[in-house]
This record gives structure tokens, C-alpha cells and sequence, in this order.
């Protein structure tokens, strides 16, 4: 099967069933118009946090007085859902503004393994154009090769060449999911500065944003001041060999790894994202624009820290005040736009401190899930070459046996992985790909879906695996703790799906709606707006009517 590397060929994969590349490249272009409407917004913002739970809005909810309070006066869906299963960054990103779930858009998980190489197999990273990569593994190329279906900025620059796409991240594949192939402008945080595709100069406001981040790295800075309400979460706790719940974010010169994992990442993106804002004239253009902003620090804190310590209290009270002045920015500009923002998926807490947090049931995964250890035990039954014999980046989601086996001996060992696997007391389920295939795409509120229901929206067989395991909730897919990665997040439990869904625009008349929504409903609520009509079918997700007046943003009558 052909890897996708042409814009033309990714315009041709919107949504419905999976179609095989070659299929999609010989099929005709779908047709996509625009007809602004009188009074539509000139830029549209899309805005993901990466692992902003709605557990944890809810819980900060009541602290902000900066972005997000500006936010809870529009449009707001506090349960929001990243639906499918594999809730990692790349897949996440890949709904928001595409509009369809994993299943489609091809990012099943920020990795996976593909065996069609002929040295045997291989990690192939979401937003890596692993064509670019020497024989010795290096020259890492980023890319959105691997996304199957246009993003909303993608659209609207096919309906109108005029509109601008651009996009901005701490990650790659934060940046590359949400603005797609046909973005005018695109950088993501890499070591020490903003960096961008291979082959492009950096523009003039990014060589800009570099050189105030190089200064700020020379010289350092102090520790963030705990605000009064985080007193009790300022404590130390231990995970493994690594003490955390104390830090205050103080940047020692010359340490970018302290400014990755801190609030100034945010700042500082958000810092590119205005002076991208000036030097695209965005929301100054003839038709709509486009500006997506993922900020990451929120990740990182958590993967780091956890996300009930004193790290995670301050990353959010800094990141109010940043989107507060961010869109404080836009007004001084005049500039009619609305927004939306949301996650890429939810976070977990780690069990060291659940377990004094009325959750002694939380704990971190043995080694008897892991691949290594099912293929010695299966291996050993069947006589068969244990190394490799089944693979996966991770002691839970999806697992690949290795291709060279017949069909018999692969039914019989997903069979016999399933049974093991199920007797493990942390395991919830295991669901082989076959299963998954059969069960169709679901239709109902995304809080009721089953777990195969939520392993569907995440399955692709281009890149999906033989089977995937589900771990119970509560068990954390990290076998031993260590600096940098104590939690984490990628269950198919809602405290990993919920994310809150808040649109804002001035004069909008506001309104809270519990009831659950998707993220794959972002991207056709905000083509709605902008008067885009795109063919039948481009879509998994649903106009949201953003207005809780009489109006209908949705253009049907209420």
C-alpha cells in the first residue's frame, strides 16, 4: 500500500470508509464553495492545549480571571470528547480540525510499527516523512504525510487560494495535524528556537520570537510565584527515583529543557502566534483565515509532574494570564475573529499520589502485559523465534504480530494473547482487529459507547494493529517512573476522552451545554460560520449551533 505524500491525493480521503490509497489518487477532487455571510468573522482561532482534561477545567474553572474566564462567557461544552480510544497528541489533533476521527484521518497513535520494510520493522512517528530517514535511522524529516483528510484551513484555501493557513506549536505534530499540507505558515518549538519545515526559511517574525527566547535562556529567570489557593498541592511526593509537587518552574541559564517544561513554552508560542497574526495580515484578508495555536507545556507539565501538584497549579494560572493577553492582543488589533479551544485528549494523575487521594486502586503496569513478555511465553508454546515475534510501543494499545507468520498461526496467537492477557488482573479487555473491524462506526452520544465502539473510531487499517489491549482503569501504562515521565495519558477511560469545547466570539450570546459533544464537531461548527460548504460526507462530526439566542450559526432556522 502507498504512503500518501501529495496534497491532491489527501483531498481525495475525505471521510467515509477507508479507501485504498491508490483508489483515492484516480478518484476526481471533491468540490468545496464558500459564500461568506455579512458579518462572518475574519479570522478564525483554533486553539489546543495539549492534555487539558475537562476534570482539570472543571477543577481551575473557578480560578481563572484571565483567557479562559473571557471563554466560559461563550460557547461552552464542558464535556467535550476526544472519543476514539487511543487518546495521544497526534490523534487528538488530528480531529480538531479536520473534523473526523482517527479512523479516518489515518493517526491511529503518536506511533506505530510498520513491518512493510524490508529490514524487518519499524516506529514510524505520526508527523515523520519516514521516506527522508537514512539507513542508519537519522535525517528525521517532520511532515504531515501520514494525515488522509484535509484540514478546515486546507478547505478553505482550496475554496479560496487568498485565505491564509497557519499554525503554531511546542510540537511538530501539534502544528502539522491542525494546519495540514497546504499551510502558508507553520513552526514548532525544537531544542532551543521555533523551527519549520524542511526546506523552508524561517520568517522574519519566527528569527524574531528566536532571538528574545535565546535572550531569556542566556540570562534565566526566577521561579513562578505559587498562588495562595495551591498552598495544599505544594508538597513533595515521590514517584520512583523522582521527587515532585514542589516545583516552581525557576529557569537556571542556559537549561531549554526547564523552558520546554514550563509556562514560558506557552508564552512564548503564543508570542509567535501575534506576530504571525501582523506579518500575514491575518483576519485582514478578503476572505476568512485560519490560526491555529496548540500549546504544550500543559503535556509536559503533566508528563513530568503529574497533574495535582504545585508544577500543574501554576502552569495553568500562567496559562490564563497568557491567553488573557494573547486575546487582549487581538482586540488592540481590531480584529473581528472567533474562537474555539480545546485538547488533543485528557491526563491522569500519578497512583503515588492517588493513593492518598481516595484512589488506592490506581497503580502502574507489570511486565507480564508487556510484548516482550508475551512473546517469550508464545514463542516458547509454539517453538517459534521470540524476538520480535510480537511488537508495540507500549505496554498497552495496539500490538503487531510479526508478518511473517500464516494467517493460522496468527489467529491462534492473538487467541492465546487474549486469553493470557485477560487473566492479568490489570487488563480490561483485549479486542483483536477483526473485532474491531466488525463493529460499526457509532452514532450515539460518545459518553456511551462501548469500548470496542471507541477502539473503531480509532482503528485504520493501514496502520492499526493485529490486536489492542485495554489496561482497567486506573492502571497507568508507565512500568517504572523517571525524570520527565511519571504520568501520563492514551486510555480509552473518559478521564483521558473528556476535554472541554469553548467557543467565543464578541457579541455572541453565550450559553453551557453538559451534554456531550465531539471535537470532530469543531471544524464544521467554525465552517458553518465562515459560510464554507464542504461535499457530503467530509465530515464524522456535526454543525454545533454556537449562538444561544435565536440565531443560528448553523444557517437553519431554530
Amino acid at each position: 500500500m502507498k504512503t500518501l505524500t501529495r496534497y491532491a491525493a489527501v483531498l481525495l480521503a475525505c471521510a467515509a470508509p477507508v479507501v485504498p490509497l491508490a483508489a483515492q489518487e484516480a478518484a476526481p477532487a471533491p468540490a468545496v464553495t464558500q459564500q461568506v455571510p455579512a458579518g462572518a468573522p475574519k479570522l478564525l482561532v483554533a486553539i489546543s492545549i495539549d492534555q487539558f482534561s475537562a476534570d482539570i477545567f472543571a477543577q481551575y474553572r473557578q480560578r481563572f480571571t484571565g483567557g479562559f474566564a473571557r471563554l466560559t462567557q461563550g460557547a461552552v461544552f464542558p464535556a467535550g470528547f476526544q472519543s476514539h480510544a487511543a487518546t495521544e497528541t497526534c490523534p487528538g489533533h488530528s480531529t480538531i480540525l479536520t473534523g473526523n476521527r482517527p479512523a479516518h484521518t489515518g493517526i491511529i497513535a503518536n506511533s506505530w510499527i510498520d513491518q512493510t520494510v524490508t529490514t524487518g520493522s519499524k516506529v514510524v512517528y505520526c508527523a515523520e516523512d519516514v521516506s527522508k530517514r537514512s539507513s542508519g535511522g537519522g535525517g528525521y524529516v517532520a511532515s504531515p504525510v501520514h494525515l488522509l483528510v484535509p484540514t478546515l484551513g486546507e478547505w478553505m484555501k482550496k475554496a479560496n487560494p487568498a485565505a491564509r493557513n497557519v499554525a503554531v506549536s511546542g510540537k511538530d505534530r501539534g502544528a502539522l495535524m491542525m494546519g495540514g499540507h497546504d499551510i502558508d505558515q507553520v513552526y514548532w518549538w525544537k531544542g532551543k528556537q521555533f523551527v519549520t519545515l524542511a526546506g523552508r526559511e524561517l520568517g522574519a517574525t519566527a528569527v524574531a520570537e528566536n532571538a528574545e527566547v535565546t535572550k531569556l535562556l542566556e540570562k534565566g529567570a526566577p521561579a513562578f510565584p505559587l498562588p495562595a489557593w495551591c498552598a495544599r498541592q505544594d508538597r513533595p511526593v515521590q514517584a520512583g527515583s523522582v521527587t515532585i509537587g514542589t516545583g516552581h518552574f525557576a529557569l537556571k541559564a542556559g537549561e531549554a529543557e526547564q523552558f520546554r517544561v514550563s509556562p514560558r513554552l506557552d508564552r512564548a508560542t503564543l508570542d509567535l502566534a501575534v506576530k504571525l497574526v501582523d506579518e500575514q495580515k491575518l483576519g485582514r484578508n478578503t476572505v476568512p483565515d485560519l490560526l491555529a495555536v496548540s500549546l504544550s507545556a500543559t503535556d509536559y507539565v503533566g508528563h513530568a509532574t503529574g497533574t495535582e501538584g504545585a508544577e500543574m497549579c501554576i502552569q495553568l494560572t500562567q496559562l490564563d494570564l497568557a491567553l488573557g493577553d494573547f486575546f487582549a492582543s487581538l482586540d488592540k488589533r481590531g480584529i473581528d475573529y472567533a474562537v474555539v479551544l480545546t485538547a488533543d485528549h485528557g491526563g491522569f494523575d500519578i497512583p503515588e499520589r492517588l493513593h492518598e487521594q481516595a484512589l488506592e486502586k490506581s497503580a502502574r503496569v507489570g511486565s507480564a502485559v508487556s510484548a516482550q513478555a508475551l512473546s517469550a511465553t508464545l514463542g516458547k508454546k509454539y517453538g517459534l523465534e521470540p524476538k520480535n515475534l510480537i511488537l508495540s510501543d507500549g505496554p498497552s494499545g495496539d500490538y503487531w504480530l510479526r508478518r511473517d507468520l500464516d494467517a493460522g498461526t496468527k489467529g491462534k496467537l492473538v487467541d492465546d494473547a487474549k486469553a493470557l492477557l485477560e487473566a492479568d488482573p490489570q487488563v480490561e479487555v483485549v479486542l483483536s482487529a477483526a473485532e474491531i473491524a466488525a463493529t460499526p462506526m457509532p452514532t450515539r452520544s460518545p459518553e456511551s459507547w462501548t469500548l470496542a465502539e471507541r477502539a473503531r473510531a480509532s482503528y485504520n487499517p493501514l496502520h492499526s494493529g493485529d490486536f489492542v489491549v485495554f489496561l482497567k482503569r486506573g492502571i497507568v501504562p508507565i512500568p517504572a517512573p523517571g525524570p520527565g515521565y511519571v504520568a501520563t495519558h492514551g486510555s480509552p477511560w473518559d478521564y483521558d476522552r473528556r476535554v472541554p469545547i469553548l467557543f467565543w466570539r464578541k457579541g455572541l450570546t453565550g450559553f453551557e451545554q453538559p451534554s456531550g459533544v465531539e471535537t470532530v464537531d469543531i471544524a464544521p461548527s467554525l465552517a458553518a460560520l465562515i459560510g464554507l460548504k464542504t461535499p457530503q460526507g467530509a465530515f464524522d462530526g456535526r454543525c454545533l449551533d454556537l449562538d444561544g439566542g435565536t440565531a443560528n450559526t448553523c444557517g437553519a432556522s431554530k
